[in-house]
């Protein structure tokens, strides 16, 4: 099988003035489809260089990558947009939504460059997205009308609405608190048992914990590569949550 991700010898240097930064040193891994990575490590360690290569937000100093069997690490800045649009999804901490405008027409602006998709196909898909996140009831609220776990999901809402092949998520729960947190995780669970791929980068270990496999980065190499063996699962935790927060408000 092809796999969705594959790196051989990456390689990412930034020049700073006459300073020469290197922020990856020679990558190399496979990620299978269906797969649910996290990417962990110190701030600095190359992870979220990692990670803009994999959304083809830049393009690597040396070495290849391979996107569902595509080299993608020469590709020009259009053909990079292109690819971005029709096969990677992306969710980042601070949501990024437009403020004056909907969730259903947020979640429709992906679908804005997409050429041979039709306005009653963009708003009733962007509508499914909504509701496969459940938001089903908020197509028409406001940033400012959703708390911040809402917003994320809108967020993950527009990344999905393309149908992507890869989602690539950076620190999705940095802003949300403990609860919050748990309900988006089960939501990407829920999106990695149906067959989605998905790359997570995060600092937190008990978040790594939600996915089936942590890279962890350190001085732009892969320091530990090793799969979950006790995986959480947020469904369960979300359930334990609920029943702690009845028994408190039955006590209040």
């Amino acid at each position: 099988m092809t796999p969705v991700i594959a790196v051989r010898d990456l390689t990412k240097t930034y020049t700073v003035g006459e300073l020469k930064v290197p922020a990856l040193r020679g990558v190399t891994l496979d990620v299978a489809p269906g797969s649910f990575v996290a990417l962990t490590g110190p701030s600095g360690s190359g992870k979220s260089t990692f990670m803009h290569l994999l959304g083809c937000l830049d393009r690597p100093t040396s070495g290849q990558y391979l996107l569902n069997g595509r080299d993608v690490s020469t590709l020009d800045k259009r053909a990079l947009a292109h690819v971005r649009n029709n096969q990677i999804g992306f969710v980042f901490q601070g949501f990024n939504l437009l403020a004056r405008t909907s969730a259903i027409e947020n979640v429709e602006l992906p679908l804005l460059y997409r050429r041979g998709v039709s306005a009653k196909e963009r708003r009733e898909r962007a509508a499914a997205a909504l509701a496969s996140v459940g938001l089903g009831e908020r197509l028409e609220h406001h940033p400012n009308q959703l708390s911040g776990g809402q917003q994320q999901r809108v967020a993950i809402a527009r990344a999905l609405v393309a149908r992507p092949t890869l989602l690539l998520a950076d620190e999705p729960t940095g802003n949300l608190d403990t609860r919050t947190s748990v309900e988006v995780m089960q939501i990407f669970q829920h999106l990695n048992d149906a067959g989605l791929s998905i790359v997570l980068v995060t600092h937190e270990p008990d978040i790594a914990e939600y996915a089936t496999r942590v890279v962890a980065f350190r001085d732009g190499k892969v320091r530990d590569d090793r799969p979950v063996v006790e995986r959480r699962r947020a469904e369960e935790e979300r359930e334990i949550l609920e029943a702690h927060a009845d028994e408190e408000a039955l006590s209040a």
